[in-house]
């Protein structure tokens, strides 16, 4: 995924995948903390941010979600 702005480095590479391209090598990053991340940046906790669904609180990150902290300036 191409990011740029709203505070991600500039000219960074996160995560490798083989030679194939097919499988994840190292740093693998889900889309949990995909949106962790872009939450953070907007300056919204996604530990706060929920939805009511079915009579249950859900939220986007469910119970994973870290910010990938080494991308951001």
């Amino acid at each position: 995924m191409w990011m740029a702005g709203g505070g991600v480095k500039a000219g960074t590479t996160y995560g490798q995948t083989d030679e194939w391209c097919y499988n994840i090598a190292t740093d693998p990053v889900s889309i949990h903390d995909l949106h962790a991340t872009l939450l953070h940046q907007l300056g919204i906790d996604h530990k706060q941010l929920t939805f009511r669904y079915q009579g249950r609180r859900f939220r986007l990150t469910d119970v994973h979600g870290e910010i990938i902290s080494p991308i951001l300036a």
